[in-house]
């Protein structure tokens, strides 16, 4: 018998090179298609628990005996769960919310083992952005950064340097809380270098 291997159920190059990170090179990647949207009144945590144990079983079929390795990140406002920023309009709205006050960004991730069990964990880390200019907000938005990004902003990017407070899991607002798919794996005994 070979060694266990691993399907990233994510499209995310981020989530790759973090996994990366951790001497692993996924044997697949694929994109679960699942729907996205908040069911009403499900809080932040929740719903990215949900979707990373969503997305997870939607390829459980297709594993053939590998770990399936899922990810979500939600970035919120209190209850308020922000979109993913599709449109520049949307991402200059999350940046204006965001301006100058404290939210949090919940990175859950579920691995479903060959045997079906399913282990999860869930990262929360608390930000600050400083008070943004309309000329900061601007100038982020045209550079493109935001698109498909939770709240309207890459920790990786630029965004970075408008950043002025961070408690909690730097990988896990990239998309991946390393520490957290760490302890999945080790307790699912996947080998790890």
């Amino acid at each position: 018998m070979g060694a266990p291997s691993l399907i990233l159920a994510s499209a995310s190059p981020r989530r790759r090179e973090l996994l990366a990170r951790l001497g692993i090179a996924p044997a697949r990647v694929a994109a679960a298609d699942i729907d996205e949207t908040p069911q009403p009144g499900e809080l932040p945590r929740s719903h990215a628990l949900r979707l990373a144990r969503g997305k997870a079983l939607a390829l459980a079929g297709e594993a053939g005996g590998a770990h399936v390795l899922a990810g979500d990140t939600v970035v919120a406002v209190g209850r308020r769960i922000l979109p993913k920023a599709e449109d520049a309009a949307t991402a200059e709205g999350c940046l204006r919310l965001l301006s100058g006050r404290r939210h949090r960004v919940f990175s859950a991730i579920a691995l479903l083992a060959p045997d079906g069990t399913m282990r999860e964990r869930v990262s929360e880390t608390q930000l600050r952005f400083k008070p943004l200019t309309d000329a900061e907000i601007a100038a982020y938005v045209a550079g493109g950064e935001w698109a498909g990004k939770a709240g309207g902003y890459a920790i990786q990017g630029s965004a970075e340097a408008l950043i002025a407070w961070m408690a909690g899991s730097h990988s896990g607002v990239i998309g991946l809380p390393l520490f957290e798919t760490r302890a999945l794996l080790k307790a699912a005994g996947f080998p790890l270098g």
